[in-house]
């Protein structure tokens, strides 16, 4: 790092240190959970400036229920399960992904939907389920793999979409008033698909700042000064501080290619219950390819794990350290919750990178 870049960034943080005022901003995305927690960048803030982690990470917001009938439908059905290596550790509330695997059940690690699609072309005797999740960023590529299983005619390939949208996440955020954030660090990867419009929308109904932000040191100090600016002059609007990814229209393209696919459903996240229109569910001309449909998988009561606070920190009420489990109980190694889980979960991340006192 350049003595020009040091001397800006001390800049930077000299001016977000100088704030009168108070202000609790959270950021919404699990890669700025970790890079925040990484570069140290909380510990440097003023007491009267507060970092809350949001519902960023799509494993860790997966409710319950839905995990528990995720691992229902592998004991009972004889089929191939897909998915990423985050959700195999999550734990369910009487099994996982990883403890099913161990009992024989065929489920394997991908790294893309188009490994599914290749283990589906290569089994076509047995029937092969892709575990989607994810927000915007991820769903234009689930979208093209089934356009692209149908235009193969593949007829034992399905997804079980467990697919979230942020933006309605952020609005109940924003109108609960048991959670106190005055602005948003918004999502880079997710808001170059989406773009501004979403967000402007919130800051016109509840008259608070967003940035959107990129995940170096320097973009997350910029992001966190241009809100404070916003709060000193009593501004709301949505601002680009990662201006060389993001555009205003985001991307149209990778839009389209979701809405072909799927159309907005009502989703369960963890901490935040039910939200309408903030899931994705497959449309009616791939319905053959719906995994809940095709085998009906009923919908599992959410039974949240006993002592897991990661509802309560996924909204910022609480922060990791301040579960009773944490460290303790629940380690990356053993992790009782999701938050503990998935690398850009705000338990790992803590874990992982702020020192605790008297932690283990």
């Amino acid at each position: 790092m350049s003595n020009d870049v040091k001397d800006y960034q001390q800049q930077l943080l000299q001016a977000i240190q100088s704030f009168n005022g108070s202000a609790s901003l959270m950021e919404v995305c699990g890669t700025h959970t970790m890079a925040i927690a990484k570069s140290g960048i909380r510990g440097l803030l003023p007491p009267n400036i507060k970092l809350l982690s949001g519902p960023g990470c799509p494993v860790c917001v997966t409710s319950q229920g839905d995990i528990d009938a995720v691992i229902l439908m592998v004991q009972q059905k004889d089929l191939i399960l897909v998915t990423f290596g985050d959700m195999m550790r999550v734990p369910g509330t009487y099994s996982s992904l990883q403890e099913e695997r161990s009992q024989g059940a065929d489920i394997r690690v991908a790294y893309s939907p188009l490994d599914a699609l290749r283990v589906a072309r290569e089994n076509p005797q047995k029937e092969v389920v892709f575990l989607g999740i994810g927000f915007e960023t991820t769903t234009p590529t689930i979208a093209i793999t089934l356009e692209q299983a149908a235009k193969e005619g593949l007829k034992n390939f399905s997804v079980f979409s467990l697919h979230k949208v942020v933006p309605p996440a952020l609005e109940l955020i924003f109108s609960d008033t048991d959670i106190k954030v005055d602005g948003l660090i918004c999502p880079g990867h997710v808001s170059a698909v989406i773009g501004v419009k979403p967000y402007e929308i919130l800051t016109d109904k509840y008259k608070k700042p967003c940035v959107i932000t990129g995940f170096e040191t320097q973009d997350i100090l910029e992001g966190i000064y241009m809100l404070l600016q916003q709060l000193k002059k009593d501004e709301a609007r949505v601002e680009i501080q990662y201006g060389r990814v993001v555009k205003p229209e985001g991307n149209p393209i990778a839009r389209q290619t979701m809405e072909r696919v799927f159309k907005p459903a009502a989703a369960r996240w963890r901490g935040l219950g039910m939200i309408p229109a903030s899931g994705l569910e497959l449309r009616e001309e791939y319905a053959g390819m719906d995994t809940r449909l095709k085998f009906g998988i009923p919908e599992i009561e959410e039974l949240p794990i006993k002592g897991c606070a990661c509802g309560e920190v996924l909204t910022g009420k609480i922060s990791p350290p301040d579960c009773a489990l944490f460290g303790r109980a629940c380690t990356p190694l053993k992790p009782v919750g999701p938050c503990m889980v998935s690398h850009e979960g705000s338990c790992a991340a803590f874990y992982r990178y702020t020192p605790v006192k008297g932690r283990g």
